[in-house]
Protein backbone atom coordinates (compact mmCIF):
# COMPACT_ATOMS: atom_id res chain seq x y z
CA UNK A 1 0.00 0.00 0.00
CA UNK A 2 2.50 2.66 -1.15
CA UNK A 3 0.12 5.48 -2.02
CA UNK A 4 -2.23 7.46 0.19
CA UNK A 5 -4.72 7.57 -2.65
CA UNK A 6 -5.13 3.79 -2.26
CA UNK A 7 -5.88 3.72 1.47
CA UNK A 8 -8.90 1.90 2.84
CA UNK A 9 -10.96 3.33 5.65
CA UNK A 10 -11.04 1.33 8.90
CA UNK A 11 -14.11 -0.89 8.74
CA UNK A 12 -16.07 -2.72 11.40
CA UNK A 13 -16.55 -6.44 10.80
CA UNK A 14 -20.28 -6.18 11.52
CA UNK A 15 -22.17 -3.64 9.41
CA UNK A 16 -25.21 -1.69 10.59
CA UNK A 17 -27.71 -2.65 7.90
CA UNK A 18 -30.48 -0.70 9.66
CA UNK A 19 -28.39 2.43 9.16
CA UNK A 20 -28.50 2.13 5.36
CA UNK A 21 -31.96 3.69 4.70
CA UNK A 22 -30.92 6.87 6.54
CA UNK A 23 -27.64 7.13 4.64
CA UNK A 24 -29.47 6.41 1.38
CA UNK A 25 -31.80 9.28 2.21
CA UNK A 26 -29.14 11.95 2.77
CA UNK A 27 -26.22 10.84 0.59
CA UNK A 28 -27.75 12.04 -2.66
CA UNK A 29 -28.17 15.65 -1.50
CA UNK A 30 -25.79 16.33 1.42
CA UNK A 31 -22.82 17.23 -0.82
CA UNK A 32 -24.81 19.01 -3.56
CA UNK A 33 -26.46 21.27 -0.97
CA UNK A 34 -23.01 22.23 0.37
CA UNK A 35 -22.03 23.34 -3.13
CA UNK A 36 -25.25 25.38 -3.37
CA UNK A 37 -24.50 27.02 0.00
CA UNK A 38 -20.93 27.74 -1.14
CA UNK A 39 -22.26 29.53 -4.21
CA UNK A 40 -24.59 31.55 -2.01
CA UNK A 41 -21.66 32.42 0.22
CA UNK A 42 -19.74 33.87 -2.72
CA UNK A 43 -22.71 36.13 -3.51
CA UNK A 44 -22.66 37.60 -0.01
CA UNK A 45 -18.87 37.87 -0.03
CA UNK A 46 -19.09 39.94 -3.23
CA UNK A 47 -21.49 42.52 -1.84
CA UNK A 48 -19.12 44.74 0.15
CA UNK A 49 -15.75 43.81 -1.36
CA UNK A 50 -13.72 44.82 -4.38
CA UNK A 51 -12.54 42.14 -6.81
CA UNK A 52 -9.05 42.31 -5.30
CA UNK A 53 -10.42 41.79 -1.79
CA UNK A 54 -12.72 38.93 -2.76
CA UNK A 55 -9.86 37.09 -4.51
CA UNK A 56 -7.67 37.59 -1.43
CA UNK A 57 -10.50 36.39 0.79
CA UNK A 58 -11.00 33.20 -1.25
CA UNK A 59 -7.27 32.46 -1.17
CA UNK A 60 -7.13 32.88 2.61
CA UNK A 61 -10.42 31.13 3.41
CA UNK A 62 -10.23 28.25 0.92
CA UNK A 63 -6.83 27.76 -0.70
CA UNK A 64 -4.71 28.18 2.45
CA UNK A 65 -6.75 25.63 4.51
CA UNK A 66 -6.66 23.24 1.55
CA UNK A 67 -2.87 23.41 1.21
CA UNK A 68 -2.41 23.08 4.97
CA UNK A 69 -4.78 20.11 5.10
CA UNK A 70 -3.21 18.50 2.05
CA UNK A 71 0.27 18.43 3.57
CA UNK A 72 -0.52 18.21 7.31
CA UNK A 73 -4.02 16.88 8.04
CA UNK A 74 -4.32 14.24 5.31
CA UNK A 75 -1.00 12.47 6.09
CA UNK A 76 -2.28 11.91 9.64
CA UNK A 77 -5.25 10.04 8.18
CA UNK A 78 -2.94 7.88 6.10
CA UNK A 79 -0.92 6.97 9.21
CA UNK A 80 -4.09 5.97 11.08
CA UNK A 81 -5.11 3.62 8.26
CA UNK A 82 -1.66 2.05 8.14
CA UNK A 83 -1.83 1.45 11.89
CA UNK A 84 -5.32 -0.03 11.76
CA UNK A 85 -4.50 -2.62 9.10
CA UNK A 86 -0.90 -3.15 10.28
CA UNK A 87 0.48 -2.22 6.89
CA UNK A 88 4.22 -1.52 6.69
CA UNK A 89 5.10 2.14 6.27
CA UNK A 90 5.93 2.92 2.62
CA UNK A 91 9.25 4.38 1.53
CA UNK A 92 7.47 7.35 -0.01
CA UNK A 93 4.22 9.22 0.44
CA UNK A 94 1.96 10.41 -2.35
CA UNK A 95 -0.27 13.24 -1.02
CA UNK A 96 -4.04 13.02 -1.22
CA UNK A 97 -6.84 15.53 -0.79
CA UNK A 98 -9.14 13.10 1.05
CA UNK A 99 -12.22 14.93 2.40
CA UNK A 100 -10.68 18.29 1.44
CA UNK A 101 -11.39 17.66 -2.25
CA UNK A 102 -14.47 19.82 -1.72
CA UNK A 103 -12.31 22.89 -1.01
CA UNK A 104 -10.33 22.44 -4.20
CA UNK A 105 -13.55 22.15 -6.20
CA UNK A 106 -15.11 25.35 -4.90
CA UNK A 107 -11.87 27.27 -5.32
CA UNK A 108 -11.66 26.21 -8.97
CA UNK A 109 -15.34 27.06 -9.51
CA UNK A 110 -14.77 30.52 -8.07
CA UNK A 111 -11.81 31.16 -10.36
CA UNK A 112 -13.76 30.00 -13.41
CA UNK A 113 -16.91 31.99 -12.59
CA UNK A 114 -15.43 35.16 -11.09
CA UNK A 115 -15.97 37.31 -14.18
CA UNK A 116 -19.57 36.12 -14.56
CA UNK A 117 -20.23 36.91 -10.90
CA UNK A 118 -18.61 40.31 -11.36
CA UNK A 119 -20.91 40.96 -14.31
CA UNK A 120 -23.95 40.03 -12.22
CA UNK A 121 -22.81 42.35 -9.45
CA UNK A 122 -22.39 45.33 -11.78
CA UNK A 123 -25.55 44.57 -13.79
CA UNK A 124 -28.14 43.44 -11.25
CA UNK A 125 -30.97 43.91 -13.74
CA UNK A 126 -29.30 41.86 -16.46
CA UNK A 127 -31.25 39.64 -18.81
CA UNK A 128 -30.55 36.39 -16.95
CA UNK A 129 -31.60 37.55 -13.49
CA UNK A 130 -34.62 39.38 -14.91
CA UNK A 131 -35.65 36.21 -16.74
CA UNK A 132 -35.40 34.08 -13.61
CA UNK A 133 -37.22 36.67 -11.47
CA UNK A 134 -40.13 36.68 -13.90
CA UNK A 135 -40.12 32.90 -14.05
CA UNK A 136 -40.24 32.60 -10.26
CA UNK A 137 -43.48 34.54 -10.22
CA UNK A 138 -45.08 31.28 -11.31
CA UNK A 139 -45.71 28.73 -8.59
CA UNK A 140 -43.39 26.06 -10.01
CA UNK A 141 -41.04 28.40 -11.82
CA UNK A 142 -38.17 27.48 -9.51
CA UNK A 143 -38.12 24.03 -11.07
CA UNK A 144 -36.36 25.46 -14.13
CA UNK A 145 -33.17 24.95 -12.10
CA UNK A 146 -33.79 21.20 -12.03
CA UNK A 147 -32.98 20.94 -15.74
CA UNK A 148 -29.15 20.98 -15.41
CA UNK A 149 -29.43 18.45 -12.55
CA UNK A 150 -31.25 16.00 -14.81
CA UNK A 151 -29.04 16.66 -17.85
CA UNK A 152 -25.90 16.02 -15.79
CA UNK A 153 -27.35 12.75 -14.48
CA UNK A 154 -28.23 11.59 -18.00
CA UNK A 155 -25.04 12.57 -19.81
CA UNK A 156 -22.42 11.96 -17.12
CA UNK A 157 -24.43 8.95 -15.93
CA UNK A 158 -22.38 8.11 -12.82
CA UNK A 159 -22.17 4.52 -11.69
CA UNK A 160 -22.85 5.68 -8.13
CA UNK A 161 -24.71 8.98 -7.85
CA UNK A 162 -23.51 9.54 -4.27
CA UNK A 163 -19.83 9.23 -5.23
CA UNK A 164 -18.69 12.85 -5.63
CA UNK A 165 -15.06 12.97 -4.48
CA UNK A 166 -12.62 13.42 -7.35
CA UNK A 167 -15.04 12.13 -9.99
CA UNK A 168 -16.32 13.73 -13.19
CA UNK A 169 -19.81 13.54 -11.70
CA UNK A 170 -18.65 15.41 -8.60
CA UNK A 171 -16.90 18.12 -10.61
CA UNK A 172 -19.81 18.73 -12.99
CA UNK A 173 -22.63 18.51 -10.45
CA UNK A 174 -20.64 20.64 -7.99
CA UNK A 175 -20.19 23.32 -10.67
CA UNK A 176 -23.92 23.29 -11.44
CA UNK A 177 -24.88 23.56 -7.76
CA UNK A 178 -22.31 26.28 -7.07
CA UNK A 179 -23.60 28.44 -9.94
CA UNK A 180 -27.25 27.77 -9.08
CA UNK A 181 -26.60 28.73 -5.45
CA UNK A 182 -25.24 32.10 -6.55
CA UNK A 183 -28.15 32.66 -8.94
CA UNK A 184 -30.85 31.69 -6.45
CA UNK A 185 -29.70 34.00 -3.69
CA UNK A 186 -29.22 36.77 -6.28
CA UNK A 187 -32.98 36.63 -6.83
CA UNK A 188 -33.43 37.71 -3.18
CA UNK A 189 -37.01 37.80 -1.89
CA UNK A 190 -38.40 36.31 -5.09
CA UNK A 191 -36.42 33.13 -4.41
CA UNK A 192 -37.47 32.78 -0.77
CA UNK A 193 -41.11 33.48 -1.57
CA UNK A 194 -41.11 30.94 -4.39
CA UNK A 195 -39.41 28.40 -2.13
CA UNK A 196 -41.99 28.80 0.61
CA UNK A 197 -44.88 28.24 -1.79
CA UNK A 198 -43.70 24.83 -2.96
CA UNK A 199 -42.24 23.42 0.26
CA UNK A 200 -44.91 20.75 0.82
CA UNK A 201 -45.02 19.82 -2.85
CA UNK A 202 -41.23 19.38 -2.88
CA UNK A 203 -41.39 17.33 0.31
CA UNK A 204 -44.03 15.03 -1.17
CA UNK A 205 -42.06 14.50 -4.39
CA UNK A 206 -38.84 13.86 -2.46
CA UNK A 207 -40.45 11.28 -0.16
CA UNK A 208 -42.16 9.42 -3.01
CA UNK A 209 -38.97 9.25 -5.06
CA UNK A 210 -36.98 8.13 -2.01
CA UNK A 211 -39.43 5.30 -1.31
CA UNK A 212 -39.32 4.29 -4.96
CA UNK A 213 -35.51 4.23 -4.84
CA UNK A 214 -35.12 2.03 -1.76
CA UNK A 215 -37.95 -0.33 -2.68
CA UNK A 216 -37.02 -0.72 -6.35
CA UNK A 217 -33.23 -0.68 -6.62
CA UNK A 218 -33.08 -1.13 -10.40
CA UNK A 219 -35.29 0.99 -12.61
CA UNK A 220 -35.08 2.88 -15.87
CA UNK A 221 -33.47 6.35 -15.84
CA UNK A 222 -32.31 5.74 -12.28
CA UNK A 223 -29.84 8.65 -12.13
CA UNK A 224 -32.32 11.13 -13.61
CA UNK A 225 -34.88 10.25 -10.93
CA UNK A 226 -32.20 10.48 -8.23
CA UNK A 227 -31.26 13.93 -9.53
CA UNK A 228 -34.91 15.03 -9.31
CA UNK A 229 -35.14 13.63 -5.79
CA UNK A 230 -31.89 15.34 -4.78
CA UNK A 231 -33.07 18.70 -6.10
CA UNK A 232 -36.35 18.43 -4.20
CA UNK A 233 -34.60 17.55 -0.93
CA UNK A 234 -32.42 20.63 -1.36
CA UNK A 235 -35.52 22.78 -1.83
CA UNK A 236 -37.10 21.16 1.24
CA UNK A 237 -34.10 21.86 3.46
CA UNK A 238 -33.86 25.50 2.39
CA UNK A 239 -37.62 26.08 2.59
CA UNK A 240 -38.13 24.70 6.09
CA UNK A 241 -34.86 26.15 7.40
CA UNK A 242 -35.84 29.60 6.11
CA UNK A 243 -39.25 29.32 7.79
CA UNK A 244 -38.17 27.89 11.16
CA UNK A 245 -34.48 28.75 11.66
CA UNK A 246 -34.27 32.21 10.13
CA UNK A 247 -34.06 34.09 13.42
CA UNK A 248 -31.28 35.40 15.70
CA UNK A 249 -29.56 32.57 17.53
CA UNK A 250 -26.28 32.61 19.42
CA UNK A 251 -25.93 28.85 18.98
CA UNK A 252 -26.42 29.00 15.20
CA UNK A 253 -24.03 31.95 14.93
CA UNK A 254 -21.40 30.04 16.90
CA UNK A 255 -21.82 26.84 14.89
CA UNK A 256 -21.80 28.68 11.55
CA UNK A 257 -18.21 29.73 12.31
CA UNK A 258 -17.13 26.50 14.02
CA UNK A 259 -18.38 24.21 11.25
CA UNK A 260 -15.45 24.96 8.91
CA UNK A 261 -12.63 23.97 11.31
CA UNK A 262 -14.72 20.99 12.44
CA UNK A 263 -15.08 19.89 8.82
CA UNK A 264 -11.30 20.00 8.38
CA UNK A 265 -10.70 18.11 11.65
CA UNK A 266 -13.44 15.49 11.59
CA UNK A 267 -11.79 12.98 9.27
CA UNK A 268 -8.45 12.54 11.08
CA UNK A 269 -10.36 12.40 14.37
CA UNK A 270 -12.69 9.76 12.95
CA UNK A 271 -9.78 7.61 11.81
CA UNK A 272 -7.86 8.09 15.06
CA UNK A 273 -10.86 7.06 17.17
CA UNK A 274 -11.40 4.10 14.85
CA UNK A 275 -8.11 2.67 16.10
CA UNK A 276 -9.52 2.65 19.62
CA UNK A 277 -13.21 1.92 19.15
CA UNK A 278 -13.58 -0.55 16.27
CA UNK A 279 -11.53 -3.30 18.03
CA UNK A 280 -13.79 -3.08 21.13
CA UNK A 281 -16.03 -6.06 21.79
CA UNK A 282 -19.29 -4.12 21.94
CA UNK A 283 -22.32 -3.90 19.58
CA UNK A 284 -21.78 -1.96 16.36
CA UNK A 285 -24.55 0.50 17.24
CA UNK A 286 -22.75 1.47 20.47
CA UNK A 287 -19.54 1.92 18.53
CA UNK A 288 -21.34 4.33 16.21
CA UNK A 289 -22.74 6.37 19.11
CA UNK A 290 -19.35 6.44 20.79
CA UNK A 291 -17.60 7.49 17.59
CA UNK A 292 -20.02 10.31 16.82
CA UNK A 293 -19.91 11.60 20.40
CA UNK A 294 -16.13 11.59 20.61
CA UNK A 295 -15.68 13.22 17.19
CA UNK A 296 -18.22 15.94 17.97
CA UNK A 297 -16.91 16.90 21.40
CA UNK A 298 -13.22 16.55 20.57
CA UNK A 299 -13.56 18.70 17.44
CA UNK A 300 -15.51 21.34 19.36
CA UNK A 301 -12.89 21.26 22.11
CA UNK A 302 -10.02 21.68 19.63
CA UNK A 303 -11.87 24.52 17.90
CA UNK A 304 -12.84 26.41 21.05
CA UNK A 305 -9.67 26.08 23.12
CA UNK A 306 -6.90 25.74 20.55
CA UNK A 307 -7.70 26.76 16.95
CA UNK A 308 -9.89 29.71 17.85
CA UNK A 309 -7.43 31.11 20.42
CA UNK A 310 -4.04 30.63 18.72
CA UNK A 311 -3.70 33.42 16.16
CA UNK A 312 -1.44 31.63 13.66
CA UNK A 313 -3.70 28.53 13.58
CA UNK A 314 -6.84 30.48 12.71
CA UNK A 315 -6.13 31.07 8.98
CA UNK A 316 -4.98 27.46 8.58
CA UNK A 317 -8.52 26.37 9.48
CA UNK A 318 -10.35 29.01 7.45
CA UNK A 319 -10.90 31.55 10.23
CA UNK A 320 -10.13 35.24 9.95
CA UNK A 321 -6.69 36.19 11.18
CA UNK A 322 -6.71 37.86 14.62
CA UNK A 323 -3.78 38.77 16.82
Amino acid sequence: MPFASDFIFPENKVHLEAYWPLMALINIWRIPILFVISGMGVYFAFQNRTVKKIIKDRVLRILVPFIFGYFVICPLQFICCLEFYNYPYPLWYYPMSSHLWFLLNIYVYFQVLIFLFLYFKKNQNNFFLSFFKNLLKYRFGIYVFIIPFVLEALFVNPEDYAMYAETLHGWVLGFICFLIGYLLVSLKDQFWFSLDRIRFFALTVAILLYLNRILFIEFEYKNALIAIESFNWILVVFAFAARHLNKPSKKLSYLSVAVYPIYILHMPLQLAFSLLIIPLDIPAFLKLILMVTLILFSSLFLYEFIIKRIFFLRPLFGLKFKK
